[in-house]
């Protein structure tokens, strides 16, 4: 038997039609756009391994999220870089860090914007892994142990921290094991059982996190994290750490990186009934920005390519730094 093949001709002759029938469709209300939080006044300045991407701090916070509100951006993630690191990371839950005092300001200026707070203790701690570490050498080099359990209790009390401040979202990025179980324990004794837990549940040692750990200045100063990230290699413990998560309580699940991973985005969807969050990471944004500039290819249309990927593939919210940009393009298209 033979098909008429004039009809799919004729369905994209016409941009109307086309856009009638179009399967996936990317919104503004899709997008989270991260921001890099710093100590200090008058600070602006663009992330040598990522540009058009800032810190800033607080005084010159106003204006980049006034600009991200106008554009209809419905969230922020909020990472923070503080004056002081020391071993347990302890700026990460002060009432006065650099995060709670930026959500507090947000909540201020913006009470609709939703806050996502990012918890983890890399960017707070000397050594800059995710979480507790005992030290030791061997060979005459630096080696460390992460303490799981003793992460947890102060993983927790970054989380509260943060609700307290006025964060809408938890997002726990440290992937110890049981981090889901112990932050939704804490939160709901401490009075926020209302709070939702963005998992980064499949986040994979990758190397396209270069560029971010120059933006969070969180690089290890000896190993690496590949004993509490995920082997890239592997799929179907993806999918045991996503079913942990929801079984210890999580409201959303992420994979981190996406690009790459775009078929443990599919998988997720497939399996759980929760919100699927994709994580467009710097590696990945620095890449096309570099090739952009080089006039090797159109920015525009190979972002919307790779957000249309994502979402095709499954997911219900995009974190990238390509948020403004793309919120633009969407408008402009309009």
């Amino acid at each position: 038997m033979s098909f008429p093949i004039v009809r799919h001709r004729r369905l994209r002759q016409s941009a109307g039609i086309r856009g009638m029938v179009r399967e996936t469709v990317l919104d503004v209300n899709d997008f989270v756009q991260p921001i890099f939080v710093a100590h200090g006044s008058g600070i602006k300045r663009e992330i040598n391994s990522m540009p058009g991407v800032y810190h800033f701090s607080l005084d010159t916070l106003e204006e980049e999220v006034k600009d991200i509100v106008d554009l209809g951006i419905p969230a922020v993630l909020l990472f923070g870089i503080p004056e002081s690191k020391d071993s347990v990371g302890s700026s990460a839950y002060d009432e006065n860090g650099i995060v709670q005092q930026a959500t507090r300001k947000i909540k201020e200026l913006y009470p609709d914007l939703l806050v996502v707070a990012d918890t983890c203790l890399c960017e707070f701690t000397d050594h800059g892994h995710c979480g507790m570490v005992h030290t030791f050498e061997r060979d005459g080099h630096v080696c460390g142990d992460v303490l799981n359990d003793e992460s947890l209790e102060l993983l927790v009390r970054t989380a509260v921290s943060q609700a307290q401040a006025g964060a809408d979202i938890i997002a726990p990025s440290n992937m110890m094991d049981g981090f889901v179980h112990a932050i939704r324990t804490g939160l709901d004794e401490a009075g926020f059982s209302h709070i939702p837990i963005m998992s980064y549940s499949v986040k994979y040692a990758s190397a396209f996190y270069g560029p971010f750990r120059e933006a969070a200045d969180s690089a290890p100063q000896f190993g690496d994290r590949k004993t509490y990230q995920m082997d890239p290699a592997n799929v179907r413990e993806a999918l045991r750490e996503a079913e942990s998560d929801v079984l210890e309580g999580a409201d959303m699940l992420m994979v981190k990186p996406a690009m790459a991973f775009l078929d443990i985005v599919r998988l997720l969807r497939d399996q759980f009934d929760l919100p699927i969050v994709a994580y467009n990471v710097s590696g990945e944004y620095s890449m096309v920005k570099a090739a952009a500039q080089q006039g090797w290819i159109s920015e525009r249309a190979i972002v919307t390519e790779i957000l249309l990927g994502m979402k095709r593939a499954g997911a219900d919210i995009i974190i990238t730094y390509f948020a403004k940009d793309a919120a633009r393009w969407l408008r402009e298209g309009k």
